[in-house]
């Protein structure tokens, strides 16, 4: 693997405007109405800010290409899979309809490591989401890259097996099934060309996987969503998910929720065999 030291560091910045119609599609794809005192709901900021490399400028997975450039803000790492490994966040102040937006990114750290599915990269961005000049939402985002999958690799996540998701130990459950609509509207407001959540013989036949992959960010999307039906609007000071096994559209995604022994919320989204998919956890 070669060095990316160069690319410690490096930062830009990407302006938008929140976007009343926008918002309206957004909830529109979550099946929820507006919010009534015109902010967006936590989670919306994954649609602002956004790379917006020309069609010409993309690769096969469908992601802007990368290059060793002064222009390339990710590193040329060679690994062909790229997945959204997790975030950590931080809510500071709601996003009001009409804002101005300024995202700012920057390239935190890059770790190489070997584990058992093959060679990894780690790399983590800081953003920073400012409405109208002031802070609003802090994140560290996780990208993980991975070795491309063996020919004779089983598809993964494997077949729902004979276990069942036990929701007795959880406080709050909603059952949903990820419709292919669904992954296409949130490729759409998020401006997500990866190819593993609309083309499916590119995800089983290329990247190894049993079926489109439902996006990691709409999944912790929809258990934000979840601590909204508790809590109401922007209620929550902090959250952060890691993704633990893809979800597969189609299949039966559990979304939990319940209060730990100190007081912090505990969620999950969990396959229908009790495969944890994601690991989450919030404070309000």
């Amino acid at each position: 693997m070669s060095d990316w030291t160069d690319w410690i560091g490096r930062n830009e910045t990407r302006t938008d405007r929140l976007d009343p119609g926008l918002l309206a599609r957004w909830c529109a794809t979550l099946d929820r109405t507006l919010p009534a005192d015109r902010t967006a709901p936590q989670g919306f900021h994954w649609c602002l800010g956004l790379p917006d490399a020309p069609t010409a400028g993309l690769g096969e997975d469908g992601h802007p290409l990368r290059d060793d450039s002064s222009a390339s803000f990710l590193p040329p790492v060679p690994l062909p899979r790229r997945m959204w490994a997790g975030s950590s966040v931080e809510f500071l102040a709601p996003l009001p309809v009409g804002a101005a937006i300024a995202r700012t990114s920057r390239v935190q750290s890059i770790k190489a490591k070997h584990g058992g599915s093959g060679q990894l990269v780690f790399v983590e961005v800081a953003h920073e989401t400012q409405a109208d000049g002031a802070l609003a939402v802090r994140e560290v985002q996780s990208i993980v890259y991975r070795d491309a999958a063996p020919s004779s690799a089983a598809a993964v996540p494997p077949l729902p097996g004979a276990g069942r998701f036990d929701p007795a130990p959880w406080a709050v459950v909603r059952t949903i099934n990820p419709s292919e609509p669904l992954l296409f509207r949130y490729s759409a407001l998020t401006f997500n060309s990866h190819r593993i959540h609309y083309d499916l013989p590119y995800a089983s036949g290329v990247e190894g996987y049993r079926g489109l992959v439902v996006h990691g960010p709409l999944t912790a999307t929809l258990l934000l969503d979840l601590a909204r039906r508790e809590f109401g609007d922007n209620a929550l000071h902090a959250f952060s998910f890691r993704g633990l096994s893809p979800a597969v559209c189609g299949d039966a995604l559990h979304l939990a929720m319940r209060r730990g022994d100190d007081g912090a919320v505990e969620l999950g989204a969990f396959a229908e065999d009790g495969r944890q998919v994601m690991q989450a956890s919030a404070t309000h």
